[in-house]
């Protein structure tokens, strides 16, 4: 029996991972990484989305506090953002800082794991943007059709 370093070990458990498989951790993975909050919380912290005529913004990443998190993600509970945002913590893609202020201050911010990720959600973000009115279209024009048989 040969002594595999953890190195070693790490790249055999990578070759074997198929999300096709019952039980593979990459599973779990995508089942996170496809909810809508986890998207749009990666793409708020990768500086994307609408910017507003004549208000300056980032064009890059950028930390932001629970606060601003949450007025930039309308319809997402405390709850629903609180849980998102320690599970992307514990995933490695997102750092939470605290800073010992009077009140406290919390910021968000990519990791490089996480902006790994970003540059792959915001496409899905953009495609989303774009096809919506074609994806409309399509709704519209299969329910017609099932309303008339």
């Amino acid at each position: 029996m040969s002594t595999q370093t953890a190195a070693q070990q790490r790249a055999e458990a990578k070759a074997s991972y198929n999300a096709f498989m019952d039980g593979c951790p990459s599973r779990q993975l995508l089942d996170r990484i496809s909810d809508k909050w986890v998207a749009l919380i990666l793409a708020a912290l990768g500086s994307d989305g609408p910017h507003r005529p004549g208000i300056a913004h980032e064009d890059g990443p950028r930390a932001m506090r629970y606060s601003e998190l949450s007025r930039r993600l309308a319809g997402a509970s405390q709850k629903m953002l609180t849980q998102t945002l320690r599970s992307l913590e514990v995933d490695g893609l997102v750092t939470r800082t605290v800073t010992p202020t009077v009140p406290v201050t919390v910021t968000y911010e990519l990791t490089d794991l996480g902006l790994s990720l970003n540059h792959v959600m915001a496409g899905l973000k953009d495609w989303a943007e774009t096809h919506m009115t074609d994806v409309l279209a399509h709704r519209e024009e299969h329910h017609r059709t099932a309303a008339e048989h």
